[in-house]
């Protein structure tokens, strides 16, 4: 992970640069893209693969660009610049992503689009570590990713459970570290550490926390030009539900039909 100021530019499709311009009366940092700031990895929503940032968040937004005209450039920085607005108004990027949960205190900070995927928090763990639940990690400690939901949920359970937290940059470096015993479980969103289970078949979600969750993409809550990108966005999000582009995204990246 970059460190705070040092942005790693990874760009999905070309790499065009170039002044600020208006695209449709929108104005984007470049002029010939879109430029999406995330904290990579968080597959299966975005991810780099072979020089390149696939994933569901990542084709999400490439419709957006496709729909704009440009081409989506992806920078890597800090969770905290994307959400707490600051990215925005370096004018480092025009969109933010990374499932994203909707907050109140993300909403005072940034704009947020229509929620576009539902989510929870789950338990993660070594398959052979016998741990079924909150209740089983009395002593123990429990990792989390820095300004996450995920930190915050736990955080708010550590002391009723008795378990300590211990707070990692990225989503790489908390699985790993369950992994390798340095901490005794995860604690995490379901997507992605369902998708990491997948190919780490010593892994396991073990339990499953309703805390109600929304993703959203952020976008510069000063003036009237974040308001006007996420309009569009949520048009394009709109369409590619009505469409179908939508359920065959969530299928490619999911592997299971939206609903089931």
């Amino acid at each position: 992970m970059a460190a705070a100021g040092l942005v790693l530019t990874l760009t999905a499709c070309g790499t065009n640069s170039g002044p600020g311009g208006k695209v449709e009366g929108i104005g984007l940092v470049s002029a010939v893209d879109l430029t999406i700031c995330t904290q990579l990895p968080y597959k299966p929503f975005v991810y780099k693969d072979g020089g390149k940032v696939v994933g569901f968040d990542a084709d999400l937004l490439s419709l957006l660009a496709k729909d704009l005209g440009v081409e989506p450039k992806f920078l890597s920085i800090e969770w905290s610049q994307i959400t707490s607005g600051g990215a925005f108004a370096a004018k480092k990027c025009d969109i933010g992503t990374g499932a994203m949960t909707i907050t109140e205190e993300r909403k005072r900070a940034i704009r947020i689009s229509d929620p576009y995927m539902d989510a929870t928090q789950v338990l993660f763990v070594k398959k052979s570590s016998g741990y079924r639940s909150l209740a089983d990690l009395t002593g123990k400690k429990v990792g989390v990713q820095s300004g996450t939901t995920g930190q915050k949920y736990a955080n708010s359970q550590a002391k009723k459970y008795g378990f300590t937290t211990v707070v990692f940059e990225d989503l790489a470096l908390l699985t790993n570290n369950v992994k390798s015993g340095r901490v005794d479980a995860g604690i995490n969103d379901n997507g992605v550490l369902y998708n990491f289970t997948k190919n780490n078949p010593d892994t396991a979600v073990v339990d499953e926390f309703r805390t109600g969750e929304q993703y959203g993409f952020g976008a510069d809550r000063k003036g009237a030009n974040g308001a006007k990108l996420l309009a569009k966005l949520n048009a394009v999000l709109a369409k590619a539900k009505s469409d179908g582009d939508y359920d065959r995204l969530y299928k490619k990246w999911f592997g299971v039909d939206r609903g089931e």
